[in-house]
């Protein structure tokens, strides 16, 4: 007489709106060279804020490098289904039954991603404004003058953040095709 309720079986997610099956995305990470092992995960670090981070487990010594990662998953996946953050372990944690144990998959760090260009300071006082609207936006240690906002993580609601905190800060309009 009672109905127990479990939740989804599968690993299909609901990330800013859009449904998205983690396995799919887990798929495309694991045909990429130098992948060994890999999976996806929905993270909520902040409340509210549900993102994408992938863990990949390198096949040789050399891990391919994040912008390498995801130019890979792009070719491949719409922008919605590329994590925002991917973390490199030796290898994945298993449970005692031998799968895949996704709790105690370590939290992402703060550290700069590799944005596929080498870190350039801000030049300027403005730069340097916008660099710490972005670092404190995406949770970002250090941004760069050349970094791309999608490349450190950035999505459209985080870009209207951007637009936002930059209003409040400079004192003008920016349109937010301006940030894409």
């Amino acid at each position: 007489g009672e109905l127990e309720y479990l939740g989804r079986l599968d690993h299909q997610v609901k990330v800013r709106g859009v449904r998205v099956e983690l396995g799919e995305i887990e798929a495309v990470l694991s045909r990429l060279p130098g992948v060994r092992e890999a999976a996806v995960v929905v993270r909520e670090d902040a409340p509210g804020e549900k993102r994408l981070v992938a863990y990949v487990a390198a096949a040789d010594d050399a891990a391919p490098s994040v912008s390498e990662l995801r130019g890979g998953m792009r070719e491949s996946l719409p922008e919605y289904m590329v994590p925002s953050a991917f973390v490199t372990l030796d290898r994945l944690p298993l449970g005692p039954a031998g799968k895949l144990d996704r709790r105690a998959l370590p939290a992402p760090g703060g550290a700069r991603p590799d944005a596929g260009a080498e870190f350039e300071p801000p030049a300027t006082p403005a730069e340097e404004r916008i660099a710490a609207i972005w670092s404190e936006v995406l949770g970002v240690e250090r941004v760069g003058r050349t970094d791309g906002f999608f490349d450190l993580a950035g999505h459209s609601l985080l870009a209207m953040r951007v637009v936002s905190r930059i209003r409040e800060a400079f004192g003008v309009d920016l349109p937010l095709r301006d940030v894409f």
